[in-house]
């Protein structure tokens, strides 16, 4: 897995089914202490309602740790379909928490499967999706005389400049996909003259990286 989608944004949606309020609020979350400290966050400021049901993938998919909650519905009817559709839409690194308002009326199985689903499609329409590629970090060190030229011309190329570091030189932390580092060299080879080549640093994950 090299890539895989998330949310563009926090967002949140609200429906109403039969004077029943389900408000989804989805959050971009990283590790699941953040996941669950938002449920906490949610639970005390919406303390008027009956239910804050969960489910959340963290991690790039299909690796992702997934967990979801029900929170006093009946057992499978809001933690699960939340649950499935963060995996139809592919996204991970997501937190969707669907706050309920009872309106007096029972909905039914299917029905609370069909509103808590539909809350979080509400919410994932909301918020879009961006894609994140794992990418390798190249160090670039150049002289001052040259760095801004070179800079702009990897950016314009399409090459992500990850990070810049002033000192005694430039130092660029490059992003680029496996497949694009031999583009890498080349460009390299031709805004420099040949005088400079990258070191290998690591790898991590970015936010949409041009291929």
């Amino acid at each position: 897995m090299t890539s895989y989608l998330t949310v563009a944004r926090d967002a949140t949606a609200e429906i109403e089914v039969k004077r029943s309020r389900f408000l989804c609020t989805l959050a971009r979350v990283e590790e699941e202490a953040a996941a669950r400290a938002l449920v906490d966050r949610l639970r005390k400021h919406h303390w008027d309602a009956r239910h804050h049901c969960s489910a959340f993938r963290i991690g790039p998919p299909p690796h992702a740790v997934e967990r979801s909650s029900d929170d006093g519905e009946p057992a499978g009817t809001a933690g699960a379909p939340m649950l499935e559709v963060l995996r139809g839409a592919g996204v991970g690194d997501v937190a969707a928490v669907v706050t309920r308002w009872f309106g007096g009326t029972l909905l039914g199985a299917g029905g609370l499967v069909r509103a808590y689903g539909d809350a979080v499609r509400a919410a994932l329409d909301a918020s879009g999706t961006l894609r994140r590629s794992l990418v390798r970090e190249h160090l670039l060190e150049l002289d001052h005389a040259d760095a801004g030229r070179v800079e702009s011309e990897l950016r314009t190329r399409g090459i992500a400049v990850l990070d810049t570091a002033y000192g005694a030189g430039v130092s660029l932390t490059l992003g680029v996909a496996p497949a694009d580092e031999p583009r890498l060299a080349a460009l390299l080879a031709e805004l420099t003259s040949g005088a400079s080549e990258t070191t290998v640093a690591g790898e991590r994950w970015v936010d949409n990286l041009r291929t």
